[in-house]
């Protein structure tokens, strides 16, 4: 890339991408971290991550960072902050624009080797490079907000899934406890989900029915303002 003369005077930075990759195992909320195999920080645990190319974008970069370390694509990602503390990283002066993804977690089970790659709880996050965990923190609030009044959270379940399970993953997202009947009374009052005739019969001998996500009911309320909680 040519650097015009007015560019010339001025410092050069390092842009990085870090990528929170978010799944549910149906009780808790996890991160997906990776040992880090470089320095600095070489065999820490850390965010998935690496610097953005001059030919792409910033978006196009963490696209890219998620493509290469996990073999997935089309999922939900989102620009998160902006992390630009001039000692934040030990290594150089790298501003860092962080993403959040959603994704099911057995999609990346044949890369957790790969990567050397684990599943954490959020509320048991292990010590972290840099700013990482800090990271973590501000997009699980994101979520939350997110998960209020977007369908985001379908994103962590299964294609199928009970009303038991989306509970689960609600309450997990806000750290809270819903009642049962309010919380399916609400879910089923948006005519939003799909009901299957098939049940999940592993947690008790009456079962509880699949129900689908439909996105086409969903774009058809979204103007109106949708309250998922």
């Amino acid at each position: 890339m040519t650097i015009i003369n007015e560019y010339k005077d001025y410092d050069r930075l390092l842009i990085a991408v870090d990528c929170i990759i978010f799944g549910f195992d149906g009780e808790n909320l996890k991160a997906l971290l990776i040992k880090r195999g470089f320095e600095p920080g070489l065999g820490s645990w850390s965010l998935m991550g690496g610097f953005i190319k001059n030919e792409e974008s910033v978006d196009a970069g963490a696209a890219r960072v998620l493509r290469e370390l996990t073999g997935l694509s089309d999922i939900y990602m989102e620009q998160l902050y902006c992390f630009g503390d001039v000692n934040r990283d030990p290594g150089g002066r790298v501003i860092s624009m962080a993403y959040f993804a959603l994704i099911k977690i057995n999609d990346s089970l044949q890369l957790m080797k790969e990567h050397n790659a684990k599943w954490f709880n959020i509320q048991r996050l292990p010590v972290m490079v840099f700013d990482h965990k800090k990271m973590i923190s501000l997009a699980k609030d994101r979520i939350r907000m997110r998960a209020a009044s977007r369908p985001v959270g379908f994103e962590l379940l299964p294609e199928k899934f009970t009303l038991p399970q989306l509970q689960n993953l609600y309450e997990a997202i806000y750290d809270t406890t819903f009642d049962k009947r309010n919380f399916s009374r609400k879910i089923l009052s948006l005519n939003i989900l799909k009901k299957l005739t098939i049940k999940e019969k592993t947690n008790s001998k009456k079962g509880a029915f699949y129900y689908m996500f439909d996105y086409n009911k969903y774009k058809k309320l979204e103007h109106q303002g949708v309250k998922f909680i």
